[in-house]
């Protein structure tokens, strides 16, 4: 059977850079890290421009709104290809998307995770001719600890600020923090008060996810934690946030995370820069997270913050 047919040429192609490295940092014990990203976007046909040195006619490489996806895992390290699947459509829908290994708690300690967030942010400005990016238009978005650590670099604050990429800024415009744990404290106190029940996943709070995270004494570590806390270092400089949480979240519950930021962010009068919508039924980035409705909802935001 043969046909003619006429696809036209409306949809753009996607290319992935994978295994950039952004940072050289060290773990506990001193050891060196390469910290890598993908990125991906819309760039033209790169197989064809390797193939035969030229490119689809009608290729738009103009600079395009940047995103910076931060995984989740518990702080304690995921694969930051696992969720591109999922974000495909920010870059079919012109932004370029980055995401991010960043230290694991294993291998660092807080802060050293926001650190790094704020490294790849400045790596992108300082790379933004090679990947086509805006440099004054930079998100961040993640998912339950990425979620966190999307939230804290939203806040725009300084001293978390490396000598890597130096010249460029680590502020960022707009951010969606998907059911992170924004106030540690809290979570660490409910879970401390469930460590004697033998069903519980954790019997020493050392061993719980902010535990691992904030490292060190045990006898001081939920008063540490403050430090990790983005509600805490809420400020007018804070960029404009959508939140997403789910009302049935067993790990991070609504009333001990996202509930608490929104309340601080008004109280800071930020109240009409930020959207919190709280999805029905939805678990622990469950797939109400993923529909179609949701990412619409995504789009439309980071459109508005970043395009417009």
């Amino acid at each position: 059977m043969k046909k003619i047919i006429d696809p036209g040429v409306k949809k753009k192609t996607v290319n992935v850079r994978d295994n950039i490295v952004y940072s050289v940092q060290k773990d506990l014990d001193g050891n060196p890290v390469e910290l890598k990203m993908s990125i991906m976007l819309q760039n033209g046909n790169a197989e064809m421009r390797a193939a035969a040195g030229v490119d689809d006619p009608g290729e738009d490489h103009s600079r395009k709104p940047a995103l910076l996806w931060v995984p989740g895992g518990g702080w304690r390290g995921d694969d930051k290809n696992l969720m591109l699947g999922e974000v495909t459509e920010f870059a079919r829908a012109g932004y370029v998307v980055a995401s991010i290994y960043y230290r694991s708690s294993y291998q660092a300690k807080f802060p050293a995770q926001l650190i790094d967030v704020k490294t790849a942010i400045r790596f992108l400005r300082a790379h933004a001719d090679k990947y086509e990016i805006d440099p004054d238009r930079i998100g961040v978005f993640g998912r339950s600890a990425g979620g966190h650590l999307a939230t804290f670099a939203a806040l725009n604050t300084d001293g978390y600020d490396t000598e890597e990429w130096g010249d460029q800024s680590s502020k960022v415009q707009a951010c969606c923090n998907m059911f992170g744990p924004t106030d540690v404290t809290a979570l660490m106190v409910s879970e401390k008060a469930k460590l004697d029940d033998p069903k519980f996943r954790w019997h020493k709070l050392e061993d719980t996810h902010g535990g691992m995270l904030v490292g060190g004494d045990p006898e001081t570590m939920i008063e540490r934690s403050a430090a990790a806390t983005p509600i805490n270092f809420v400020n007018k400089g804070t960029c404009p946030m959508l939140i997403l949480h789910g009302d049935n979240d067993p790990l991070v519950p609504i009333e001990l995370s996202s509930d608490h930021l929104y309340e601080k962010l008004c109280e800071e009068g930020l109240e009409d820069q930020t959207e919190y919508y709280v999805l029905k039924h939805a678990g622990h980035g469950s797939r109400e997270f993923f529909q179609d409705s949701v990412k619409e909802i995504m789009l439309d935001f980071f459109d508005r913050t970043l395009k417009a």
